[in-house]
């Protein structure tokens, strides 16, 4: 690689919960740069959490960041071509990429579910997140299985 890798751009926290996490996600659900649009989805989503989770005694933020990492892959498969043939070599996944996966995998599923508004998609989303199931949770879990499949290979790893 001759170019010099881009300098890791600093998100700012977002207004309500001060949270660069929530930011970052935003940006992931973020369509044609409408960030305002982005944020009320997200806060509604978050409300209709709380509303939902009463009996709970967590916080619907913190039930969004539980759900987040019940949807966070820890391994996934790469191709790696070796002597004439493809093979899926089962790495790890780095830190970052973990965190920006489980957010894409989430806004992906919220937009394919079936609902009225945006908010209660997503709101659907985080609470089959949280109890394990859903779209993104079953993503995670194809991707544990494709890289347990595949641990033949891992000698392969670059």
């Amino acid at each position: 690689m001759r170019k010099t890798k881009p300098k890791k751009r600093i998100l700012l926290p977002d207004p309500k919960y001060s949270d660069v996490l929530v930011t970052q996600f935003v940006n992931n659900l973020m369509l044609k740069g409408k960030k305002s649009i982005a944020y009320g989805i997200f806060y509604d989503a978050i409300n209709m959490v709380g509303e939902k989770m009463k009996d709970s005694d967590k916080a619907p933020l913190d039930i969004w960041k539980k759900s987040l990492e019940n949807i966070t892959p820890q391994v996934e498969v790469k191709s790696r071509r070796v002597g004439g043939a493809n093979f899926q070599v089962p790495t790890e996944v780095r830190p970052e990429r973990k965190i920006s996966l489980s957010m894409k995998n989430m806004v992906l599923y919220s937009r394919k579910r079936s609902g009225k508004s945006m908010a209660e998609k997503l709101c659907a989303e985080i609470l089959a997140a949280y109890n394990e199931e859903g779209g993104a949770f079953k993503r995670k879990e194809d991707m544990h299985k494709m890289a347990e499949a595949n641990k033949a290979f891992a000698h392969f790893r670059f």
